[in-house]
């Protein structure tokens, strides 16, 4: 009881002690391992990381017990096993660096009105086209511009409403196969064709609608909305996951929670964050 009381006490003395700086590194930290293990989840690498693992493990019990050779051989295979992957994770970590790289792009904005009308009048054309069994797809486009996408389909630039929405997804009319790309609370194009997902664990009811909007979000930030043609179900695809079985009220607040402006969220983070830095200044302060 003693030593764990110790370490306890030795946790809470160092967090007495950290500043805004250190406070901050371990956040950033705590990111990093975070999006790792997202990384790894999105391109299906457990064994892959299990082994990774297991080789590190090795090569840190070859330091302790002094096994010379075999920590020789394990350091040599880390060297060569990070070359390894940077080859075999080549298409994932370009997705990754063109993300980062939109990320610092245009900060566009959309005015909440426009976008609420945009969502109110896609969540009444999903329920509609679920309860008929009409098979949709639809793109909220984000940060990430979707040009190479919209090139695939037929431009249209045009309000968002349910009906349009319906008669572009009619099951006789000329665009319905494709997909509908709406950008800054407007139609842009229909008819547009997306990748399909390489992933190999999902289940094998999903068809090619869910596999090319699962594949999509893999590679961009949208929003991915898919009714199913032989169930009714209304899933969204969003950075490679898939909520599935939605209903009108759930779809309508997770579009809202993704894609109306988060200015009062913003300006919430930044009182938290200045109440932090008056915290520690404070702390040190009185240290002082």
């Amino acid at each position: 009881m003693e030593a764990v009381k110790d370490v306890f006490v030795t946790a809470l003395n160092g967090i007495k002690t950290m500043s805004f700086t250190d406070f901050l590194d371990v956040i950033i930290v705590a990111y990093l391992i975070y999006k790792v293990i997202g990384f790894v989840r999105k391109t299906n690498s457990y064994n892959l990381a299990k082994g990774v693992v297991f080789i590190l493990i090795a090569l840190w019990l070859s330091y302790i017990f002094q096994l010379t050779m075999i920590n020789f051989l394990l350091r040599r295979t880390v060297e060569l096993g990070l070359i390894a992957l940077l080859i075999l994770f080549q298409p994932e970590l370009r997705r990754l660096l063109e993300r980062m790289g939109r990320g610092f792009g245009s900060n566009r904005s959309v005015s909440n009105p426009v976008m609420e009308d945009a969502i109110a009048q896609t969540v009444l054309a999903c329920t509609e086209m679920s309860a008929s069994h009409t098979g949709a797809l639809l793109i909220f486009e984000r940060k990430e511009r979707l040009n190479s996408i919209m090139t695939t389909g037929t431009v249209i630039n045009s309000d968002v409403s349910a009906e349009l929405i319906k008669n572009l997804f009619y099951n006789k009319a000329p665009l319905h196969d494709g997909a509908v790309v709406i950008r800054e609370g407007r139609i842009a194009a229909a008819g547009c064709v997306l990748p399909l997902t390489q992933s190999t664990n999902l289940s094998k009811e999903l068809g090619m609608r869910h596999r090319a909007g699962i594949g999509l979000s893999e590679q961009s930030d949208a929003v991915v909305i898919i009714v199913s043609e032989e169930t009714g179900s209304i899933s969204v695809a969003l950075e490679g996951m898939l909520k599935r079985h939605l209903n009108g009220s759930t779809l309508e607040k997770l579009l809202h929670s993704e894609l109306v402006q988060t200015e009062e969220n913003t300006s919430r983070t930044s009182k938290l964050l200045r109440g932090i830095r008056k915290r520690f200044k404070g702390e040190k302060n009185e240290n002082d």
